[in-house]
């Protein structure tokens, strides 16, 4: 009798182990950004530091606007929408794991328009307190803190979760925290840096296009 324990087992967050183990072949941004994007798709019951099978309704607003960015170069970790002024108020924001290059196109974004950038080299350990989430006239979530696995701890955090490779591969990469400045406002941010990272993605391959003549 076949044995399917990898394709019904589950771990203790309800996340899905044969989904997992895809987890531990991807030992790129794009690979990993790939994988994400079909778990905001509901494709995959399994995402590496999130210790719950699927999105959360907040995230499922977002979740096709997070899938394209996570297709074209952004690894994102952490997302919100925009919620107006009152009890509760929110900036949208995303971050997340990209190469260099993204994250030049992501400050040039910050430089040519109201969206605000902040990247983080490799290894920074950085730390500062923007505040994107009031509730009931308190800061509950703030940006500006590097979150590359810079240390033993999170090095091993993300082996486990994924696989030592990505791991490696993250705390050589940029991580970037780009935010809305204007509370409530939602359908500005993820457009923008969507087609900021799609330009940047054309640049690149006319370059290299360039180089090969």
């Amino acid at each position: 009798m076949a044995d399917d324990r990898y394709t019904t087992e589950r771990d203790s967050f309800g996340r899905l182990l044969a989904d997992r183990e895809i987890w531990r072949q991807a030992g790129t941004i794009p690979a990993a950004g790939e994988l994400t994007a079909r778990w905001l798709e509901g494709r995959s019951e399994y995402q590496p530091g999130t210790f719950t099978p699927g999105p959360d309704d907040e995230t499922k607003a977002i979740a096709a606007d997070l899938a394209g960015l996570n297709r074209n170069g952004l690894f994102t970790k952490e997302s919100q929408p925009g919620v107006p002024a009152g009890g509760h108020a929110q900036r949208a924001y995303v971050t997340g794991f990209c190469s260099a290059e993204s994250a030049a196109a992501l400050l040039e974004l910050s430089a040519r328009t109201d969206l605000v950038t902040v990247a983080h080299a490799p290894g920074e350990a950085s730390e500062s307190a923007i505040p994107v989430t009031v509730l009931d006239g308190e800061v509950v979530t703030v940006l500006g803190s590097s979150e590359g696995p810079v240390g033993d701890d999170q090095l091993r955090d993300w082996a486990d979760e994924a696989n030592e490779t990505l791991a490696l591969v993250l705390a050589d990469s940029w991580y970037v925290e780009i935010f809305d400045p204007v509370w409530g406002r939602n359908g500005v941010l993820l457009p923008a840096v969507l087609q900021a990272l799609t330009d940047q993605e054309l640049t690149d391959r006319e370059l290299r296009a360039q180089g090969r003549r």
